[in-house]
């Protein structure tokens, strides 16, 4: 697959800094970078075959998912599903979940937790053009205490000494970040979402090894007192985060540390339930948390605290693809729609470490844009209507032919 040079005009910048809208647009794309955006009419001339019209749609950078799951497809029962999938399967399922991502506008994912490298690997297969998807952050195993919360797709690991080779079993494996259970969860059967899980100095290992291979470290965090000790142990973003009070969100201002609210998780379980075939069990907890993180996820806009976006896709009813329906959710429960925009975009990049390339439209960034059919800053749902994505100058979908000579697409 190799980068098309082209310039895109007629269009409406949204940057991803929070920046105002600047219609009239244009911008060109040599090989895998963004080279040169300005007015419309001071744009160089281009050679018609390379010129895309966008008719006065919306521009943004691609989109970025801090939190989903490759391996799973939102099944109704999480857990069933992967003790029955071989390698093989767990591998084509992931595979296809990375080509429904990608086609819906999102460049860049950070999975949270796979079994048997499968994620690790597929990462490395996009990376090579073996096969299409977004850029992949995978964190592979999750490292979690004896019995914990994802510990069928996990490392099990008690004490300083086990968490500390624990996690430099994943870097070894090649894990591009590494995930933490602070407390337990929605999805493991015989555990509480808010017991805590492991101790602050077993975190504090995680955070140290991670960081001294120059990775982030993210936990899975429900409960107050699992908060609070990964907050205190130098974990750099929290998901979910279903009991942030006021301490809690004063040290993570201080700190700088992310929330990734994933509101879709609980959306999907609660809205359908076990009639749909979801667990009794996921859904009584499920049921039982979800004012809990609708309260903390406005307390935790209210504070400023930094927020990225993620989905948890592959949970229950929650399939890949579906970043444009959290953003609204997001935007339901205290964003602005600009807000909801930098949180998909440079605030997710800064999340993932990788804002000096990504997450904005920036001459000398790599070339991941998306063009959407309207105004997001007006209507976030807008996010959902894409019709051009480019992913490091590879056109991996085009719908503007009507408006001008189409892009060769990978």
């Amino acid at each position: 697959m190799t980068p098309a040079s082209f310039l895109l005009r007629n269009v409406t910048v949204v940057d991803g800094t929070g920046a105002p809208p600047v219609p009239g647009q244009a911008l060109v794309v040599e090989g895998r970078r963004i080279v040169w955006i300005g007015p419309v009419g001071d744009a160089l001339s281009t050679a018609p075959e390379n010129v895309v019209d966008g008719g006065g749609r919306t521009v943004l950078p691609g989109m970025i998912n801090c939190h989903v799951h490759l391996t799973a497809d939102g099944a109704p029962d999480l857990m069933a599903q992967t003790a029955g999938d071989t390698v093989p399967l767990a591998t084509l399922r992931a595979a296809a979940g990375a080509v429904e991502t990608l086609m819906s506008g999102v460049t860049t994912v950070r999975d949270c937790g796979a079994a048997d490298d499968v994620v690790i690997e597929l990462a490395k297969a996009i990376d090579r053009g073996l096969v299409p998807g977004p850029r992949v952050q995978a964190a592979g195993r999750v490292i979690t205490m004896t019995g914990g919360h994802g510990h069928f797709i996990g490392r099990e690991a008690d004490g300083p000494d086990e968490v500390r080779k624990a996690t430099r079993a994943e870097i070894k494996a090649g894990a591009a970040v590494i995930k933490v259970m602070a407390t337990g969860g929605v999805l493991t059967a015989g555990v509480s979402p808010t017991q805590t899980a492991l101790l602050p100095e077993e975190l504090a290992v995680v955070a140290q090894e991670a960081h001294n291979s120059g990775r982030r470290v993210t936990t899975h965090a429900i409960g107050r007192s699992g908060i609070h000790n990964a907050l205190i142990s130098g974990i750099d973003s929290i998901e979910h985060g279903f009991y942030l009070d006021d301490e809690l969100l004063d040290i993570a201002v201080a700190q700088g540390t992310f929330l990734v609210p994933t509101i879709l998780a609980v959306d999907g379980i609660t809205r359908n339930g076990t009639a749909a075939g979801i667990p009794g069990w996921v859904v009584e907890k499920a049921e039982k948390e979800a004012a809990k993180q609708r309260e903390s996820f406005a307390a935790a806009v209210a504070s400023g605290m930094k927020i990225a976006a993620g989905t948890d896709a592959g949970t229950p009813f929650n399939p890949h693809g579906d970043l444009a329906r959290e953003l609204a959710l997001m935007v339901h429960y205290g964003l602005t729609p600009m807000q909801t925009l930098v949180a998909a975009t440079r605030g997710a990049a800064e999340n993932l470490g990788l804002a000096h390339e990504l997450g904005t439209l920036e001459v000398g960034k790599l070339a991941d844009l998306i063009v959407v059919d309207g105004d997001p800053v007006a209507d976030i749902t807008v996010t959902g209507r894409v019709v051009l994505v480019v992913k490091d100058g590879v056109v991996h979908r085009d719908e503007l032919a009507g408006t001008g000579p189409a892009v060769p697409t990978a």
